[in-house]
């Protein structure tokens, strides 16, 4: 079904219409990241003026900040994280404070990222080929740990944006299925996405999982590796959602109910070849990600530089911004992001827990503004996908977490934590 707003016919911004012309004015904050395309589109490209609505953007250096300010009121709504209103409404954090979101930015983005240094060391031990799967590398890497850990070198150093992060449950994912302990074997630090190229550089971490065009950026530069992408671990993953206070959304129904119908216009045009040009043009300006066009050019088309040497590699679909309701704020996905803090011991399984993390994602406010939404035949249990796969073969049942979580090999969480609890 298609949305309330047509596509526009040129790649050229429209003219914006101010707040004075009877516009609302809504504030949003967000980080400069490809994955925030179709929050700018809809600023640049007219969507959310067609709405009568004015989009405030507001770019800010760090997940932590974004939250913040949104949590005290200096935004409306975010640019955020999709374990970020899960986490909130959990409690988890240091300022945790009541957080939805009715919309997904879309999906993939991400990528893992090693040193040049460490890559290289890779091959010296065991070999790996410059076509290795991801999971070939993460066993690879695992064989290079143990050699470090015998001569008893220092553990590396690994770079992600947030606690609460796709990032950090990517990178996870991927070293524990090369059976590689992300507690032990290495230690994992915060980056904020703009300096995680420069702090590969300095040698002050050895590799990052990021958002795009930093991944790309690193490996131009020759000081990066990529080894990963985020559809080798998990296809249908939301990566970056639209964040709002509940009782924002509450007393602002019109203004989400058009902000909802103007983010899904700019999704369906931010998919289309055709207007990549012009995105990646607009997203490269100072004000937003300022970065090279011609890298977030490539970016955009799934191509990839993984390193210095003219090693390519190319993703289709590595970013989905509208099709397959790449849109729709599914509570399953909500409820693997909550496996995950349970299996790293963020979280502790509960009746309560599980309530509170499906609650964060709304699909009521999503159908309600765009009048569709997947077909329910579609769905599986609490709304996961039904082809949703894994890297290393494992199938989530939102109905069983704890048994789910007891199945990996590496975890943190213990046996009886697991045990206590299934819906």
């Amino acid at each position: 079904m298609m949305s309330k707003i047509g596509q526009p016919n040129t790649k050229l911004p429209m003219p914006s219409i101010s707040a004075g012309d009877g516009q609302k004015v809504v504030r949003a904050g967000f980080i400069p990241l490809v994955d925030a395309s179709v929050l700018i589109a809809a600023a640049e490209f007219g969507f959310a003026a067609r709405e009568g609505l004015t989009l405030d953007l507001v770019k800010d250096v760090s997940w932590a900040n974004v939250r913040d300010r949104l949590a005290f009121r200096q935004f409306d709504i975010a640019h955020m994280l999709s374990p970020m209103p899960i986490a909130s409404m959990l409690g988890l954090g240091s300022n945790p404070s009541p957080t939805i979101t009715p919309f997904s930015l879309g999906r993939g983005g991400n990528a893992i990222t090693l040193s040049t240094r460490l890559f290289e060391r890779m091959r010296d031990i065991d070999g790996v080929s410059e076509k290795a799967s991801a999971l070939e590398n993460a066993q690879s890497l695992a064989k290079v740990l143990r050699d470090m850990k015998a001569r008893g070198e220092a553990l590396p150093m690994f770079g992600v944006t947030y606690p609460f992060s796709s990032h950090n449950y990517e990178f996870r994912y991927w070293l524990a299925a090369g059976g590689i302990n992300p507690d032990r074997d290495v230690k994992l630090v915060v980056v904020p996405p703009p300096l995680t190229s420069d702090a590969l550089a300095a040698g002050a971490i050895d590799g990052f999982c990021v958002g795009a065009p930093w991944n790309m950026i690193a490996s131009e530069r020759g000081v990066g590796r990529i080894v990963a992408a985020k559809q080798d671990i998990w296809p249908s993953a939301p990566e970056k959602v639209i964040g709002m206070r509940p009782e924002w959304a509450d007393s602002h129904t019109d203004t989400v109910s058009r902000l909802i119908v103007a983010l899904d216009a700019a999704a369906r045009w931010c998919d289309l070849p055709e207007n990549h040009d012009a995105l990646a043009e607009a997203l490269a300006d100072p004000r937003f990600i300022a970065a090279p066009v011609h890298i977030i050019r490539h970016v955009l088309a799934g191509e990839f530089s993984l390193d210095a040497k003219g090693n390519r590699r190319i993703i289709p679909d590595y970013f989905k911004f509208h099709r397959e309701f790449a849109n729709y704020p599914k509570p399953g996905h909500a409820l693997w992001i909550y496996s995950q803090m349970i299996r790293w011991g963020q979280a502790e399984l509960s009746e309560q827990g599980l309530k509170s993390a499906a609650s964060a994602y709304r699909p009521n406010l999503y159908r309600a503004a765009l009048g569709t939404g997947p077909d329910h035949a579609d769905l599986g249990s609490e709304g996961m996908n039904v082809s949703d796969r894994f890297m290393d073969g494992h199938v989530f049942d939102p109905t069983k977490i704890g048994e789910y979580v007891a199945k990996f090999a590496v975890r943190t969480s213990p046996p009886e934590r697991l045990n206590s609890h299934e819906t």
